[in-house]
């Protein structure tokens, strides 16, 4: 099981490291990583949710803000996903660098310090700044965490537990709505106050995760790769120790070594021509994921509270209610399609899960747009539409975070991320937020076809483009740049 270094190569290593980790069986080691890593989606839903659900609040007298309702669901909204990409694409590149570790304890930090700073906002520039620093965390944080997650948990599992942390995005959507309803409420806190004391929980939770993330491991194959052998050796023989004795019994023999050319990093060139050159397919397909969830779910999130206002007369103090029960129908979809991504595989679930929530959303905007709708029967709606969506965009992360070789996966998925999400999740916002809040339901029917039509576009894409990796471990999905054949 040990690595060993080629005597006539220095710069080479053979190991076993990822086929040991991908035969391992679900453990309390893995249930470690779960926790650590993907608890942070949670603070993420929070985060977008509470602005969502704050925007008319933040737009009256007396928050202590003078803006607008549109400025918070359009400018800011905007602001945040713009940060998002940029932090992605610099931290992306760092965690490809120095490693997943140093990088998801780093990105955390700043997430805390400027959600903290935003709950201080005396003005409208200074909630714009510190939303955008906010953004630049979270954008980070889906680069070194998703890389980490796909790295150390095994293949027979990665699907599911991918699309489920991704998901548990919904559970703090739902924590942020319920909140957002006691915090609106003047009869408990002042305007001015309530809305600062939703960002101050983020940051509380925050520093738990931060206290928990400081026990996951670095991942082994980063380390392997980038000299670090004998600590890998360590960590994987000291988590084989901890399965073993929990499992009481011996773990089965691990698959075949391989054997890679140690390096420090490799230049945006080759990472350009790995991704557009060597996979054109794989990179058609995650742009098209990308886009779609992205334009779909920015624009919903940060959007729909004002929906419930400006079309069904909901009073603010209580959209929070009805957001809570979508975000629940989210967390559902991947919590309860997830394990289909492992056994029934990636192309019939990716496809159908986009393809499948577009054609339910056309319906939705037709019988919104022919008045058949309440705010609760539009609710509802969005409940069954979202369960599907939901697993599809939850899918996106996890194909991007195993298609491409494991030299450019942090940066992949931060390429994939950033150019996806600028494009459907900065554009999202705005015009999303331009057609709501005219009135017009003819409007506000466009703004909802465009969200269909790119799902429905994506899901036709992965009928041709999706690949089968089901069970199959990273290496073999995508062969590293650096392995070298066996002799």
């Amino acid at each position: 099981m040990s690595e060993t270094t080629d005597p006539m190569s220095a710069g080479t290593v053979t190991t076993k490291v990822p086929a040991r980790l991908d035969r391992l069986p679900w453990s309390r080691w893995h249930w470690m990583i779960v926790i650590g890593l993907g608890t942070v989606w949670i603070l993420d839903g929070l985060e977008v949710t509470v602005v969502g659900s704050i925007a008319s609040r933040l737009s009256e007298d007396g928050s202590g803000l003078s803006i607008t309702d549109a400025q918070v669901t359009g400018v800011a909204a905007a602001l945040y996903v713009a940060g998002a990409c940029f932090g992605a694409l610099v931290f992306g590149r760092l965690t490809d660098l120095f490693g997943r570790k140093k990088l998801f304890l780093i990105t955390l930090a700043l997430y805390l310090a400027a959600t903290a700073l935003t709950a201080l906002s005396f003005s409208v520039w200074w909630f714009f700044l510190f939303r955008f620093l906010t953004g630049f965390g979270i954008g980070g944080e889906y680069a070194a965490i998703n890389s980490a997650i796909d790295e150390l948990i095994p293949s027979k599992y990665r699907g599911r537990v991918d699309l489920i942390i991704n998901g548990s995005f919904w559970l703090g959507a739902v924590a942020g709505a319920l909140l957002s309803v006691v915090a609106l409420n003047t009869d408990i806190f002042p305007a001015w106050l309530g809305w600062r004391l939703t960002f101050g929980l983020g940051v509380v939770l925050g520093l738990v995760i931060l206290l928990v993330r400081r026990h996951v491991p670095e991942s082994p194959r980063w380390m392997f790769l980038h000299g670090r052998a004998e600590e890998a050796e360590e960590l994987v023989a000291d988590v084989e120790q901890q399965v073993e004795a929990e499992k009481g019994r011996s773990l089965p023999e691990p698959g075949e070594a391989i054997t890679v050319t140690v390096h420090r990093s490799i230049g945006f060139g080759e990472i350009a021509k790995t991704v557009f050159r060597t996979y054109p397919r794989r990179a058609v397909l995650g742009l098209s994921l990308f886009v779609g969830q992205a334009f779909l779910y920015n624009a919903i999130t940060f959007g729909f509270g004002s929906i419930l206002v400006t079309f069904f007369d909901v009073s603010s103090s209580v959209t929070g209610y009805y957001f809570a029960v979508i975000a629940f129908g989210n967390f559902l979809g991947p919590l309860l399609l997830g394990r289909l991504f492992d056994t029934l595989g990636r192309r019939p679930m990716i496809s159908g899960t986009y393809i499948l929530s577009g054609l339910l959303l056309f319906g939705t905007a037709w019988m919104f747009g022919a008045g058949m709708l309440t705010a609760v029967t539009m609710t509802a709606c969005w409940c069954v539409v979202l369960f599907f969506a939901s697993a599809g965009a939850s899918s996106a992360y996890l194909t991007v975070s195993e298609i491409f070789p494991m030299e450019t996966r942090a940066m992949a998925i931060a390429f994939f991320y950033a150019v996806g999400t600028a494009a459907g999740g900065i554009s999202g916002p705005l015009i999303f937020a331009g057609l709501t809040s005219s009135g017009q339901v003819s409007d506000a029917v466009l703004a909802f076809c465009i969200g269909a039509g790119l799902m429905v576009a994506a899901g036709l894409v992965a009928v041709f483009f999706a690949v089968a990796a089901e069970g199959r471990s990273l290496e073999d999905i995508a062969k590293p740049l650096s392995a070298k054949e066996a002799a």
